[in-house]
């Protein structure tokens, strides 16, 4: 394994990965990666940590925080999952993908270990990712969680705030089939004497959130009883907001100016107002912890998200000849707020590049999917992606009326070619549809 490319050959062929098989993938305890920590001298208790779970928006929340650090002078590391187009997507240090001759020296240096363990992909990468921040001397670095939290692989840290941002129903099959059992999974990342953000409270979640603090004696902060997030305008890429302290409910904030924040946010998802909740309070906490971040870089970093850290597919405009948008939201919850979005967006006819997993609740999801729109069924090219013809075949129970494609591009392409001036084609559906799209686009 002398090149990068045959790194990953070795890391995607030999690894179970639940992005391509599902559940089978996962390791339903923190065993293994312990074990790696272990063995690579637990690079995980070298630098400071704020760990992010939640069912949607957690990705956002990740780039969001990660981009305000950087920018206030702290260097930050930025582990996410799952990537869109490099490997290395998942693991960055101020926007800076990890270099290819390190994934390459950390699988040739660790590959004895790894054979003997037979870990799953995520334990390796995650443990590759800890060890990069540890070598690179990160003042912190924001991690977020795979799937649940209690036991995922990322919940070997000992953060100094945890965020959890959203809870619906999503990998019932492994966390539980109500939001009590999901939220309790998330929770697990709750650590002793460690404040958690709550980005937003619910009636069904909000008990099991405050009881698994309870249990650690850690103070719980709902970001929506602390904020109000307004949307002022929407001007292309940027979402125009205005954040506002809600009167006496933020007692024991800093003493910062109390006037209400003019954000120009560059990811413009509707969807994102419920992510900067959560954002906002863990800044307020990061403060009280002595980081020093002002206002002024705060803006700015919401500003350049995209260009600071990387991040991209939440609302992205890939043409305007035509119109294509694309978006990661991939279950029940994340297409309701999508749906927002299209219907905020004008055009003339709506073209559905869609595919979607297995795993997922088809007929739910089908169930609100627009019934004027033209759909483009498609798959990514693995296992756990449901075939083309069977999702057409379930869509069409539901008046929803297209055609199968062999494969995403070639069901952009047929979108793209039907398309008039006016029109707007939406690839999305799953993070692996809009990943393989992306790369006509790059």
């Amino acid at each position: 394994m002398s090149s990068y490319s045959e790194t990953l050959a070795y890391l995607y062929s030999r690894l179970p990965m639940f992005s391509k098989i599902g559940n089978s993938a996962i390791k339903k305890d923190l065993t293994n990666t312990l074990k790696l920590c272990e063995f690579l001298g637990n690079p995980q208790n070298q630098f400071k940590s704020i760990h992010i779970a939640g069912t949607n928006g957690k990705g956002s929340t990740s780039n969001m925080l990660s981009a305000i650090l950087q920018t206030s002078g702290y260097k930050t590391g930025l582990y996410t999952s799952p990537h869109l187009l490099d490997f290395r997507e998942r693991i960055r240090i101020n926007g800076e993908m990890i270099p290819e001759e390190e994934v390459v020296r950390f699988v040739k240096k660790n590959k004895e270990f790894i054979e003997d363990l037979k870990p799953s992909f995520f334990e390796v990468t995650v443990a590759m990712a800890f060890l990069h921040f540890a070598e690179q001397n990160a003042d912190i670095a924001v991690i977020e969680t795979g799937l649940g939290g209690r036991l995922d692989s990322t919940n070997v840290i000992h953060p100094i705030l945890s965020v959890i941002t959203n809870i619906s129903l999503d990998h019932t099959s492994l966390l539980g089939n109500t939001l009590e059992a999901i939220a309790y999974e998330k929770a697990g990342i709750i650590k002793k004497d460690t404040p958690v953000v709550i980005s937003e409270k619910a009636e069904a979640t909000s008990p099991v959130f405050l009881e698994k603090a309870a249990s650690t004696q850690s103070k719980v902060i709902f970001a929506s009883d602390q904020w109000e997030v307004k949307t002022f305008d929407k001007t292309g890429e940027d979402l125009l907001l205005e954040a506002g302290r809600i009167p006496g409910k933020n007692t024991g904030t800093p003493k910062i100016n109390d006037s209400p924040l003019k954000i120009r946010l560059d990811l413009p998802g509707i969807y994102q107002t419920k992510n900067v909740k959560g954002v906002l309070s863990s800044i307020d906490e990061l403060r009280l912890q002595g980081f020093t971040i002002p206002e002024q870089d705060l803006l700015y970093a919401l500003s350049h998200v995209k260009e600071l850290t990387g991040l991209r597919a939440r609302w992205q405009t890939l043409s305007n000849d035509p119109l294509i948008i694309c978006d990661t939201g991939h279950n029940e919850a994340g297409w309701t707020e999508v749906l927002l979005n299209i219907n905020q967006t004008p055009y003339r006819k709506l073209h559905m590049v869609i595919g979607i997993m297995r795993d997922k609740n088809s007929d739910k999801l089908l169930s609100i999917f627009p019934s004027e729109a033209t759909y483009y069924f498609c798959n990514a090219d693995f296992e756990r992606a449901l075939p083309a013809k069977e999702l057409m075949e379930q869509a069409s129970l539901k008046n929803l009326s297209g055609k199968p494609y062999p494969d995403v591009l070639s069901a952009l392409d047929a979108a793209i070619k039907n398309a008039q001036p006016q029109d707007l084609i939406f690839i999305g559906g799953s993070t692996f549809i809009v990943a393989e799209a992306l790369k006509r686009f790059v």
